[in-house]
């Protein structure tokens, strides 16, 4: 069936003339695109639009997938280097203190995608824990952060990291480690203020 088909094979029927199989690639990846540009970026609104951009690329130049590696690895190579652009924005207009928001836009229709398979555990969770969460992986290295973002949120493999960030395989699992370390030491005062039987 259709939709059990691999995002490679619904890239080709799509350059093909399939405009349904982009609609499938979007409705597959578009939670998971987003997570990531909010979780990098630290702004709901902003990241929906990363999500946007990045599918009308892939609408626009989805024949230049040359399938010389995963699709996910293309999609988020994309994402990345818009979710960056972003940053450097963020930066030259803010300098270099910049305030994390938690805005939601449910109510925008123009990102409605009907998804039988929603799930809500995957959607952004809005509790103080989770706040707190972000607010420190916010004060990580933006270097590090894409990369435990990547690697513990994602779910990729180094080797797909490498490829997403142009990095040699060796850096990213250093940065990976030292962006855990950063993290880590940002959230000893949560992990206390949860479980304060264990210190």
């Amino acid at each position: 069936m259709q939709h059990q088909q691999s995002d490679e094979e619904l890239i080709k029927r799509f350059t093909e003339g399939d405009e349904r199989s982009f609609v499938l690639l979007m409705r597959r990846h578009k939670d998971p695109i987003t997570n990531f540009a909010f979780r990098f970026l630290g702004n709901y609104d902003d990241a929906i639009d990363i999500a946007q951009e990045t599918f009308l690329r892939v609408y626009r130049f989805g024949h230049t997938y040359a399938g010389d590696v995963k699709f996910t690895t293309w999609l988020y190579t994309i994402a990345s280097n818009l979710s960056k652009s972003e940053l450097k924005r963020y930066r030259r207009k803010f300098g270099s203190s910049l305030q994390t928001t938690f805005r939601r836009s449910d109510d925008d229709p123009s990102w409605d995608v009907p998804d039988e398979t929603y799930r809500p555990d995957e959607r952004v969770d809005n509790t103080t824990i989770a706040q707190s969460v972000q607010s420190a992986l916010m004060k990580v290295s933006p270097t590090y952060r894409e990369m435990i973002i990547l690697r513990d949120l994602q779910q990729m493999s180094y080797e797909e990291i490498a490829e997403v960030t142009n990095t040699e395989l060796g850096t990213v699992k250093s940065r990976i480690n030292r962006g855990r370390a950063q993290l880590q030491e940002l959230l000893r005062g949560l992990y206390a203020e949860l479980y304060p039987e264990q210190q």
